[in-house]
């Protein structure tokens, strides 16, 4: 798998997918237009700062609360590469998963990640490499089924081209 590279959105715990998207978006039908609109609760300048590549680095639980895929759907369309947490809700881990927004588990990138530090992932080895600190953490890896899934750009994606075999 590629490389990722982009700078560090930094975020707390327990952020939930409601401050994700927030409720009051969830009618709107385009997709790129909803990114507009992430994280506007919690960062009201994310959506207009972030730029294609960057990565959010967040703390226990990102994703927790209701199942609503906008969420994660809003974050990839944001032109986010990846997110790296503590830990995830189970129900946005999934939803990340099947649209191919690549997550991955790494407690200590949290502990030493600051905003705006340059970041390069490699997802099938679970690589962070923070290049403004000069720093290496590893995220626990994907079972090569959901690796095969995010390298085909999603669930539906993977069926289609029947990389699930």
């Amino acid at each position: 798998m590629k490389k990722l590279k982009g700078k560090a959105f930094i975020f707390g715990h327990d952020i939930d997918t409601h401050e994700i998207l927030a409720a009051r978006y969830l009618s709107i039908q385009d997709s790129r237009k909803m990114a507009e609109y992430c994280m506007r609760d919690v960062d009201p300048e994310f959506a207009r700062r972030v730029q294609p590549g960057d990565m959010i680095v967040a703390g226990k639980n990102f994703g927790c609360g209701s199942g609503h895929e906008q969420a994660a759907r809003a974050l990839k369309d944001s032109g986010l590469s990846c997110i790296i947490a503590r830990s995830f809700g189970r129900i946005f881990f999934r939803n990340a998963i099947n649209i191919g927004l690549p997550i991955l588990e790494c407690p200590e990138a949290f502990e030493s990640v600051n905003q705006g530090d340059e970041m390069e992932v490699q997802i099938g080895k679970g690589k962070i490499v923070n290049k403004t600190k000069d720093e290496n953490y590893q995220a626990k890896d994907f079972p090569p089924m959901l690796e095969k899934i995010i390298e085909s750009g999603g669930l539906m994606q993977a069926i289609r081209k029947k990389t699930l075999r």
